[in-house]
C-alpha cells in the first residue's frame, strides 16, 4: 500500500476485523513512542478491549471498557482500577505474545519512509515479537508514519506493504517530549554518580537508566575512554559521553529504546553507529555476559540486610515491575570483569523512611549485585558472608540514623 489511509478506510478495516471476538487484544508501542492517533481510532471504533503497552505513558485510553494489561507498569497505568499486571522479566515478554497474551491489533510508530523503508524509531523493544505473532495469526498491525520519528538500524526497519493500513502523524510529543529543564541536581545523587562512577575503567561497557542519579553517573565518565553501551536503553547522556571522546567510536551503541530529547533523536536519525535490536537480544542474559567489562547499574525502592531489593512493588500494590534489571544483573555478574551495582539513596525523601531495611516485606526483584551503592558510600556484596554483607549494608550504605535499629534487626536475622 503506497498511500496513507483514511480514518474511515482504518475504522472499517479495525470494525470488521474484531466482529466476534471478545474484548480483543490490542498491543501499543509504549514510552514515548505510544501512536497516539492511531490508539484514538481504534479507541473510538471498538468497545470493549485489552489493551496492552510497555511502560505505559499518561494519555492513554483509561475509559469503562478498557482493561490495561502490562508487564511493566509506567504511570499511565499506575493508578488504573482495570490493570492487569503480568509478571515477566523484560526478555521473556516477547514470548508471552505467542502464548499467553496472542495480539488482535499491533500499533506502532514508524519513521517516514527511507528508500522506501520505515523504522519502529526509538522503540523496537517487544514488537517485533508481537508484529511477527499477529502477522502468524492473521492479526492487524497498524502503523503511524511520523517524519519526526528517526530511522533508526537494526530490528526495526519494515517496508510499508508490511502493515495492513498507515496513516500519517506530525505530532512530536507522542514521539518523544522534550527532556526536562536541567537543574542542580541533590548532593546525594552527586555523591552516589561519584561512588558509581569511581568503580568504572576505560573500555567497559555500560548498561544505565534515565534518571538523576544514572545523569550524575554518566558526568563522571567523561574523563575515561574507549567506553561502549549495551544498554536496554539511553537518554541523552550518550551525548555527553560522545562529546567528551568517552565512547570508542569503532563500538556500536546497542539498545533496544531510547527516550531524550528532539536533539537526541536528530543524532539517532540514520546514525549507523547506533543499532537498535529487540528486547529477545538486548536483555539475553547471555548476550550481555559477552560484552567486556560488563557494567550495570540499576535502582531500587528498598533494599535489605540479605541483598535482596524491591525495584517493584509499594505497598502490596505493583509499581512498575521486574523490567531488565534481572537480566543485566545476572548477566553482568557473568561478564568477563563485569559488575551489578544496585544505586538507590538512602533516605526516601517523600516518604520520609530508610531505604535500607532489615528484611523487605515486598516480592523480591533481585538479590546479590556486586555492590549496593547510596550517598553514604559503597556497600561491597559480591564473594562476602551474609553477615559481611550485612555488616557492609548497615555501616556504608544505610542513613546514620538507622544504623542503630539496623543493628539491632540484624541480631534477630543471624546476621550481627
Amino acid at each position: 500500500m503506497s498511500a496513507p489511509a483514511s480514518d474511515d478506510a482504518l475504522t472499517s478495516l479495525v470494525r470488521d476485523h474484531c466482529a466476534g471476538i471478545p474484548s480483543p487484544r490490542v498491543v501499543a508501542a509504549g514510552h514515548r513512542a505510544m501512536p497516539a492517533r492511531l490508539l484514538s481510532l481504534v479507541d473510538a471504533t471498538v468497545p470493549e478491549y485489552r489493551l496492552n503497552v510497555l511502560n505505559a505513558y499518561p494519555g492513554i485510553p483509561t475509559r469503562d471498557g478498557v482493561t490495561h494489561e502490562t508487564s511493566f507498569v509506567g504511570t499511565g497505568m499506575r493508578n488504573s482500577p482495570n490493570l492487569e499486571y503480568v509478571p515477566a522479566r523484560l526478555s521473556l515478554v516477547p514470548r508471552l505474545f505467542s502464548r499467553t497474551l496472542l495480539p488482535d491489533i499491533v500499533l506502532v510508530q514508524t519513521s517516514a519512509p527511507v528508500d522506501g523503508k520505515v523504522s519502529l524509531g526509538t522503540e523496537i523493544n517487544i514488537l517485533p515479537a508481537a508484529i511477527e505473532s499477529a502477522r502468524s495469526r492473521g492479526a492487524l498491525v497498524l502503523a503511524q508514519v511520523n517524519e519526526k520519528m528517526p530511522y533508526t538500524f537494526g530490528d526495526g526497519e519494515y517496508d510499508l506493504k508490511d502493515f495492513d493500513l498507515w496513516v500519517e502523524d506530525d505530532d512530536a510529543v507522542s514521539v518523544n517530549a522534550p527532556a526536562a529543564a536541567a537543574g542542580e541536581r541533590s548532593s546525594s545523587a552527586e555523591a552516589i554518580g561519584d561512588f558509581c562512577a569511581s568503580r568504572v575503567s576505560s573500555g567497559a561497557t555500560l548498561q544505565l537508566g534515565v534518571g538523576e542519579v544514572p545523569d550524575a553517573t554518566l558526568s563522571g565518565l567523561v574523563g575515561l575512554r574507549g567506553l561502549g553501551l549495551w544498554t536496554e536503553m539511553f537518554s541523552d547522556g550518550v551525548l555527553t559521553l560522545l562529546a567528551a571522546g568517552a565512547l570508542d567510536p569503532d563500538r556500536v551503541i546497542t539498545s533496544s529504546f531510547a527516550v531524550g530529547s528532539p536533539e537526541l533523536l536528530e543524532w539517532m536519525h540514520l546514525n549507523p553507529q547506533v543499532r537498535m535490536l529487540r528486547t529477545e537480544t538486548i536483555n539475553s542474559p547471555a548476550n550481555i555476559a559477552r560484552q567486556p567489562a560488563m557494567t550495570s547499574i540499576n535502582t531500587a525502592m528498598q533494599v535489605d540486610l540479605f541483598a535482596q531489593a524491591n525495584a517493584s512493588r509499594r505497598n502490596a500494590r505493583i509499581h512498575s515491575g521486574f523490567g531488565g534489571q534481572t537480566d543485566f544483573i545476572v548477566g553482568s555478574l557473568h561478564a568477563p570483569g563485569g559488575q551489578a551495582i544496585m544505586a538507590l539513596r538512602s533516605w526516601h525523601p517523600k516518604a520520609d523512611v530508610s531505604t535500607v531495611v532489615p528484611l523487605v516485606d515486598e516480592p523480591v526483584t533481585s538479590f546479590q549485585a556486586s555492590a549496593i551503592i547510596t550517598e553514604q558510600g559503597i556497600a561491597e556484596i559480591s564473594g562476602r558472608t551474609e553477615k559481611a554483607q550485612a555488616r557492609a549494608i548497615i555501616e556504608n550504605a544505610a542513613h546514620p540514623s538507622v544504623r542503630e535499629e539496623l543493628w539491632e534487626e540484624a541480631g534477630y536475622l543471624g546476621l550481627a
